[in-house]
């Protein structure tokens, strides 16, 4: 059975909180992500002929704004100059031992010991993590998102950011490296390794 659309004017009170939350995690700035739900519902209202009933009303609205963040972040690169590759500083260098390459004892992550998917489900843990995005450099934080969360492809991330993937692979390990640490800082108990 084909799922069918709810009236247009009860798309903002049904969905409009998730769909924030998602572009608020996605891009980091409440303007922007106010923005970009604006546009999908636009979108959607503008397309809702064509609405098919092949997924549930909040899964397309969701396809709809995943198109319009990836347009966001492609359209500020775009306009925006190269950054330095640098993006995270040295300090992650000194998390390593030059002569062997491994971990120092004081900086070496701990073990986490949770079930990621019950973690995923805590909302608290999301706003920890929406947190620790935006600590990360701007590029930094978009290649995650990109790459973690919408699940594109390496090719893909590399045309919308204008990178290398080189530098696409040096984005992501210092930015889950930043992000590891982070929280670990804000949300595991690092000496029982238990979630707060």
């Amino acid at each position: 059975m084909k799922n069918s659309l709810s009236n247009p004017s009860e798309w903002v009170d049904k969905h409009g909180d998730a769909l924030y939350r998602y572009a608020l995690l996605q891009l980091r700035n409440q303007k922007t992500a106010e923005e970009v739900v604006q546009e999908t519902f636009v979108s959607a209202l503008q397309s809702k002929d064509r609405f098919e009933g092949r997924s549930n009303e909040r899964s397309w609205f969701i396809g709809i704004l995943k198109h319009k963040i990836i347009d966001h972040i492609r359209k500020s690169y775009r306009e925006r100059a190269a950054e330095n590759l640098d993006v995270l500083g040295d300090e992650l260098e000194t998390m390593f031992d030059p002569e062997t390459g491994h971990w120092r004892k004081d900086t070496a992550p701990t073990e986490w010991n949770l079930n990621a998917d019950q973690l995923l489900e805590k909302k608290e843990f999301w706003e920890v993590l929406r947190s620790c995005l935006a600590n990360l450099p701007q590029k930094a934080a978009d290649a995650f998102s990109l790459k973690e969360i919408e699940e594109m492809k390496t090719e893909e991330i590399c045309k919308v950011l204008n990178i290398t993937p080189t530098n696409l692979w040096v984005m992501l390990h210092r930015a889950r490296m930043q992000l590891r640490r982070c929280l670990e800082v804000k949300w595991f108990n690092k000496k029982e390794g238990r979630a707060k």
